[in-house]
Order: structure tokens, then sequence, then C-alpha cells
């Protein structure tokens, strides 16, 4: 593939890791996950813009302007945004309302287990399909786990 593929990371379970203090898993201070691609050693070029580091629960429409504002301003069409399950539809409307005259394909990913920690993880797993399914998807916003992809 000759095309960039633009990652945006905004947390969720995906990027976060286990706090034994609170018995749960948090969002990371930053991502994990430009390294964590750079080690797959993909035959494509890949970007990455972290705009927050969140539990989607704290999601709120500013961040969400800001993930806007960096697909409408990069030169890229393809983007992977990595988003909390628990408002990954609010964020795909939002962006969908927000960029309704675009011509780009934008696919949001996250995970029910962080990639970093756990054996049985299925963030490697959506992310790789997030970003094979991005790479043919027409112009629109997506949301693609567990070998699905939703249009939004």
């Amino acid at each position: 593939m000759n095309e960039t593929v633009h990652f945006i990371l905004t947390g969720g379970t995906i990027d976060s890791r286990y706090d034994g203090y609170f018995d749960t898993v948090v969002p990371r201070d930053h991502s994990i996950l430009p390294a964590y691609v750079d080690g797959l050693k993909l035959d494509a070029s890949v970007v990455f813009t972290e705009v927050c580091m969140k539990d989607s629960r704290t999601m709120s429409d500013e961040f969400r302007s800001q993930v806007v504002e960096v697909i409408a301003n990069a030169p890229e069409s393809r983007f992977v945004v990595t988003h909390g399950l628990y408002t990954m539809g609010d964020t795909a409307a939002y962006l969908k309302s927000h960029l309704a005259k675009s011509e780009k394909s934008i696919a949001l990913v996250g995970s029910l287990v962080p990639i970093d920690g756990f054996a049985l993880s299925d963030g490697g797993f959506n992310l790789g399909y997030a970003f094979a399914r991005i790479c043919t998807l027409a112009p629109g916003v997506y949301v693609c786990a567990n070998g699905v992809t939703l249009s939004q």
C-alpha cells in the first residue's frame, strides 16, 4: 500500500494499563501504540497524532472537535482512531456530522482488554483489522472490531 494511514490516538482500554491500586485499567499518560505498530514492521506508511488519553466515559465534544480538526487539516485520507468502547458510537456520530462533506475514510477501533500486559487481548486483532479495512473502505465513518465493520 502506498497511501499513508494516519492513526489518531485518544486512549480507551486498548491503550490503557492495569492499576493495582484501583484494581482496574486506566489510561496511560502517553500512547504505546506507535511503538506497537512500529514493531509490526508493516509495509506501509503510518503517522500518529495523540489527541488525548481518555477513558471514553470522559470523552467530551472538546476532544472530539480536536479529532475533527486533525482529520480536516491532515493531508492523509485514511484514518484509524483509537477510542474507548463506552462512547465510541457518540464519537462516530460526531465525526460523521462534522465531516459530512469530507472525502476521508475513518475507522474507530477499541478493545475490551488492553493491548499491552494481557495475554488474551483483543486489541492487537482489532487494531490490525481496522488498519486492513481502512485501506479499502470508501469515504465515511466506520467502527471496526471483532472482524466486523459497521458504517455510521
